[in-house]
């Protein structure tokens, strides 16, 4: 499916993202350390951080990935962690990274997880690659025990017209060069800037956030606010 389509309904981003994340997967780690500027790991152990993860913790991390952010919640002494993700390709990768930690296919607009039965939900660049944004949280929502807290580490949309005709020249520059390198299609990567132009930014899930119930929703800016870190508790 070309960039261009991708975005034209729901059902089109939900198979655009699988199969750009299955083609990807085997440097999946490489982009988000190139693209963060090494910073990646940082702020993932800084969402661990806030969550203040507690022995009694039931984690569900979904858009999982190769499971960064899974481990991190085991090594800080969560109960039980499980990782969630919608391509087959991305879990194989977590559980060779070890941990024995269990991983599930699924889609965060339709979670395969009982209501009220998680303490806390982690993402990392997860909620801006949903095909409807509103969906997933009214699942984060549903999942989550009364209390319980979701934390989301993803790319922001800066609201400055001028700083974000940078940032996305920027990646879309970025990207093209290693799409071409890494697979031979300049529009591989050019799907971040893409998503991003289409993502309400952090002040916008914020207030999504809000509206599905959530209270004490915080953003804390990372990377000078061209990255973002949503608290909120259900």
């Amino acid at each position: 499916m070309s960039l261009g389509s991708a975005f034209q309904s729901p059902e089109s981003k939900r198979a655009h993202v699988r199969g750009l994340f299955a083609t990807i997967a085997a440097r999946y780690d490489l982009i988000t350390r190139v693209l963060s500027y090494g910073q990646d790991r940082r702020w993932k152990a800084r969402l661990i951080r806030e969550a203040q993860v507690t022995p009694a913790d039931v984690v569900l991390d979904v858009a999982c990935g190769t499971g960064d952010i899974a481990l991190l919640a085991k090594a800080a002494g969560a109960r039980r962690v499980v990782g969630l993700d919608i391509t087959p390709r991305m879990l194989l990768l977590a559980r060779e990274k070890g941990g024995g930690l269990p991983y599930l296919a699924g889609d965060m607009g339709a979670l395969p997880i009982s209501g009220a039965s998680v303490d806390l939900v982690t993402t990392g660049y997860g909620l801006r690659n949903v095909p409807d944004l509103d969906t997933a949280i009214t699942e984060l929502a549903r999942v989550l025990k009364p209390g319980g807290r979701v934390l989301s580490l993803d790319f922001n949309r800066p609201e400055s017209a001028i700083v974000r005709w940078g940032y996305l020249t920027y990646l879309t520059a970025v990207g093209s060069v290693l799409g071409w390198a890494l697979h031979g299609d300049p529009d591989t990567y050019r799907y971040i800037p893409a998503s991003i132009r289409r993502y309400p930014g952090a002040a916008g899930v914020a207030e999504r956030l809000r509206a599905h119930g959530f209270t004490d929703v915080r953003v804390i800016p990372l990377l000078g606010g061209l990255m973002s870190l949503h608290i909120a508790h259900r």
